[in-house]
């Protein structure tokens, strides 16, 4: 229990409200014994949920898309399980590779154990439809037991590329700002570097971004001043739609 002591209020309230519960449970035939108390003090200010940050609006901007489009396969890579993968499981099947293993069985989501780094990675014009949401970018840094390699988002992204079939799908999305790297936790990328990488392989079909205040900007222009600044973000969150060539 988390008690705001700036609002000791609330705790005079909270044994009111109890006893006024109490004395209506003696009135009642309904049968619930009381267990031990469990205060929750702080939310009566709170909004009625988190709609904001990189991963409420990729994973369900993107999961939209999915829906839309209806490809005959949709492989995902390295995304949140507990977030875009669900969404898109909710309602067709999706495949999912990542280098960490899933001891759950859950419907409509095929697993697969795969390093993306991998050299040789044989799975030419695997799928028309791929995402990988906000994964790259951790790839080659060891965070998740992957071996290191300072280059490994790149051996990622040329594996992704052969994996997709030609006028096929790619759903990208990393952190932009100024680029380096928070190791081990992640890299930051700029703009600029994003599209020299995917713009000789790959049509821009849609560009997004969450700000650094956790909000979506949808279908925004790659205009080169917005570029050069990264649109203002720090730590923000591209979201690219690509078409392969």
């Amino acid at each position: 229990m988390r008690i705001d002591l700036k609002k000791p209020g609330r705790r005079l309230a909270f044994y009111r409200s109890y006893r006024r519960f109490k004395r209506q449970a003696e009135r009642s035939k309904e049968a619930f014994a009381f267990g031990r108390l469990y205060p929750c003090l702080n939310e009566m200010d709170d909004q009625s949920g988190t709609a904001s940050g990189h991963y409420f609006h990729q994973d369900l901007l993107v999961a939209q898309n999915v829906f839309q489009d209806n490809p005959e396969r949709h492989v995902d890579i390295g995304s949140r399980i507990d977030g875009f993968v669900a969404h898109v499981a909710s309602f067709r099947e999706i495949e999912v590779f990542d280098v960490r293993p899933l001891e759950s069985n859950i419907r409509n989501i095929r697993f697969r154990q795969v390093d993306l780094m991998q050299k040789g990675l044989s799975m030419p014009d695997y799928s028309p439809s791929i995402s990988c949401l906000h994964a790259l970018e951790h790839f080659g840094l060891g965070r998740y037991g992957d071996e290191l390699d300072f280059e490994g988002h790149l051996r990622g992204f040329e594996n992704i590329y052969r994996m997709l079939k030609p006028g096929g799908k790619f759903y990208f999305s990393v952190p932009i700002g100024e680029q380096r790297i928070e190791f081990n936790a992640h890299r930051v990328f700029s703009i600029r570097y994003l599209l020299d990488l995917v713009e000789p392989r790959y049509d821009v079909t849609s560009f997004s971004y969450v700000d650094d205040r956790g909000d979506l900007i949808k279908d925004k222009s790659l205009d080169p001043g917005r570029v050069k600044g990264n649109f203002g973000c720090n730590y923000g969150c591209g979201i690219f739609e690509l078409r392969k060539k």
